[in-house]
């Protein structure tokens, strides 16, 4: 296999555990929470650091500005006027490149890998949603949820809007594209009417007939 995948997802729809299981299947590697450790070694940011920018738009001017009075080991004036969000992003984007060109395929969920990839011709971009009643009874099993929000239907409810924000902020925020919008992607796939297995097999076919065409 010689394809990269790139996944958006809304939170919830279960878009993590059908990259793995894609990956898994091909025997390549998977990248989701794991592409933060290799961009803190790349780059020479505190995985912190990287673990605090993690897909979201700007940071407050506070944080920004105690931490710009770093240079993270660069003496271009103008990276280092830039917001510690832009530069973690701009690392991170170095580091989804550097992946791609190294392995040559791999499971990236998230970080707009796919506007970083967007020169590259083996990349296959997929979006996963999913109603609201899927995503609150996955996202009730999620260890990053509090207690108290998988209590209450309402506030849970309101934790996977939040984190939707969240990821469309970002996405808008460095692309030129809009987060969840079916022209943005190749595929759009509702994950609450197939089912984590029965995406991942429909995606297998996608895969498969993608690299026949080359």
């Amino acid at each position: 296999m010689k394809t990269i995948i790139t996944i958006g997802r809304q939170y919830g729809s279960g878009g993590r555990e059908v990259g793995q299981k894609l990956a898994a299947h091909y025997g390549i590697n998977f990248y989701d929470s794991e592409l933060l450790s290799k961009v803190a070694k790349d780059s020479g940011f505190c995985k912190e650091i990287v673990q605090q920018q993690d897909e979201r738009p700007t940071s407050s001017f506070l944080y920004n500005l105690v931490m710009d009075t770093y240079t993270f080991g660069s003496s271009s004036s103008g990276f280092s006027n830039m917001p510690i969000s832009q530069k973690v992003f701009l690392a991170q984007f170095d580091t989804i490149k550097k992946i791609a060109k190294e392995e040559g395929s791999c499971v990236i969920i998230g970080r707009c890998a796919d506007c970083a990839l967007q020169d590259f011709p083996n990349v296959i971009n997929l979006f996963l949603h999913a109603d609201e009643s899927f995503r609150m009874a996955r996202a009730a099993t999620y260890p990053d949820v509090p207690d108290e929000e998988k209590a209450n239907p309402d506030k849970l409810r309101e934790f996977i809007l939040r984190k939707d924000k969240q990821r469309q902020s970002y996405y808008n925020y460095y692309s030129m594209k809009k987060w969840g919008r079916a022209d943005t992607y190749n595929m759009s796939l509702d994950t609450g009417l197939l089912g984590i297995d029965g995406t991942v097999k429909l995606l297998i076919q996608l895969i498969e007939d993608f690299e026949n065409k080359k």
